[in-house]
């Protein structure tokens, strides 16, 4: 009955123009909530939940399929797409950057994009082992998972996506909880950040967000070296194994989709790191599709591009057509 009655809400009020802003009921197993809903369109609502995991509140972005609202009792599969560093619109970039919503208008997908901060890094942070907060794992992989599936018609068929810091995020989130997604995509991503030059490439990305001790992530390299590799989607391949692996990155190069003389130093790390992590795959018999394209900078063209090119992946993870 609060399903049907919350399309009618969300079918009239889209209808004459209106936004709604109101808190959900629906509650995560921490007692994680939504404390504002806003729906900007028929198929994208914002929620602002009040996270325990996060010691505040985090924002979501959901795009829903184009039958959601007519087919309240309908569940649907679900996929998350994660954004990178240091992007002022945040949760909002997958939306803004890219034509997901155009994309996804006739895929049965639910598409969930999170926060992850300025730079989360899509972890707990050790913070000497003083504090959990904020643990960005638990909000994703929990508090948003269960708001999203016990209130939105989210499915327990899911895949993960992301760029660049959230590419790595994909990764680990798919080893870390072995079986919550069927498929996991990894676009200019960082999938082992032991790589010679990838825990400078990762402070300097925290530096560039303001997180000047980037020691609160999770130690220094080398002191704490096992707490990283706990947390290296690289030293954990075994754990991907029977998952849809889609990995992509350019070389940093002027390519095909960038203005004349563009260039970039932050696409070469990123395919350093994605080669040695699908090298290991490939030693490992585990298989994934991956698209090493050459010329392409660190940018949102690629990215997009990268999204629908892995789709036939990530759509037959999630049961759907590709």
């Amino acid at each position: 009955m609060r399903a049907t009655l919350l399309t009618l809400v969300v079918l009239i009020l889209v209808a004459s123009g209106v936004t709604a802003a109101q808190a959900s009921p629906v509650v995560a197993d921490d007692g994680a909530k939504v404390v504002q809903e806003t729906w900007l369109d028929a198929r994208t609502v914002d929620l602002k939940i009040d996270s325990p995991a996060l010691g505040t509140t985090g924002m979501v972005r959901l795009i829903v399929p184009a039958g959601w609202a007519s087919q309240p009792t309908r569940t649907w599969p679900v996929l998350f797409l994660l954004h990178g560093c240091c992007e002022p619109v945040d949760y909002k970039s997958w939306d803004q950057f890219t034509d997901v919503k155009a994309f996804t208008a006739t895929k049965d997908a639910l598409v969930v994009m999170p926060s992850d901060g300025p730079a989360g890094m899509y972890t707990k942070w050790w913070n000497f082992g003083l504090s959990a907060k904020p643990d960005w794992d638990t909000f994703h992989t929990a508090e948003v998972r269960q708001i999203v599936e016990r209130g939105y018609h989210g499915g327990t068929r899911r895949a993960i996506a992301g760029l660049s810091i959230g590419g790595y995020g994909a990764m680990a989130y798919a080893f870390q909880h072995k079986g919550m997604f069927a498929a996991a995509a990894s676009y200019s991503g960082v999938p082992n950040t032991l790589y010679p030059g990838i825990p400078v490439w990762i402070i300097g990305i925290l530096a560039r967000a303001g997180i000047f001790n980037y020691l609160n992530l999770w130690g220094d390299s080398f002191g704490m070296q096992p707490i990283w590799s706990s947390h290296n989607p690289y030293d954990h391949v075994q754990d991907l194994r029977g998952m849809a692996l889609y990995i992509s990155c350019g070389n940093g190069q002027t390519g095909p989709l960038d203005p004349p003389g563009q260039s970039d130093v932050l696409e070469p790390s990123a395919l350093l790191s994605s080669q040695s992590f699908t090298d290991k795959l490939r030693q490992a018999g585990i298989p994934a599709t991956v698209d090493y394209y050459g010329p392409g900078t660190h940018s949102w063209p690629y990215w997009q591009r990268a999204l629908h090119n892995s789709w036939p992946v990530l759509a037959g993870a999630l049961g759907l057509p590709a």
